[in-house]
């Protein structure tokens, strides 16, 4: 299994950055996907999520509307839109799976077996 995450940039505040997430030997469609974050100094926390079976997205509370996770099957590829962005949202991303039998996201960063080398972002005037 390897995921591979891309899209990192540098941002103004205010701005936009889509992620992707390539996933190679499995199929997202069966797994319990996530996105985490880790601020400078800080724990990593979870960003967003989407389960195989919910047709609802989970996302951290924090957020407030402002990223959106999404999924290319066919394209093996799980995406975070993400919008209005704030100085605080800087930090690695990382992408990350659960194993097949789970079907439902977790919050908990040790609930996933599958993780992506992660994808730096900036937000900064």
């Amino acid at each position: 299994v390897q995921l591979v995450e891309s899209g990192g940039a540098s941002v103004q505040p205010g701005g936009s950055l889509r992620l992707s997430c390539a996933a190679s030997g499995l199929a997202i469609s069966r797994h319990a996907m996530g996105w985490f974050r880790r601020a400078p100094g800080k724990e990593r926390e979870f960003v967003a999520g989407l389960s195989p079976i919910s047709s609802y997205p989970e996302y951290g509370d924090f957020l407030a509307d402002r990223f959106t996770v999404s999924t290319d099957g066919a394209k093996a590829t799980l995406y975070l839109q993400m919008t209005r962005m704030e100085p605080e949202d800087t930090g690695v991303y990382y992408c990350a799976a659960r194993n097949s039998g789970y079907s439902f996201t977790s919050t908990n960063e040790h609930d996933y077996a599958y993780w992506g080398q992660g994808t730096q972002v900036t937000v900064s005037s």
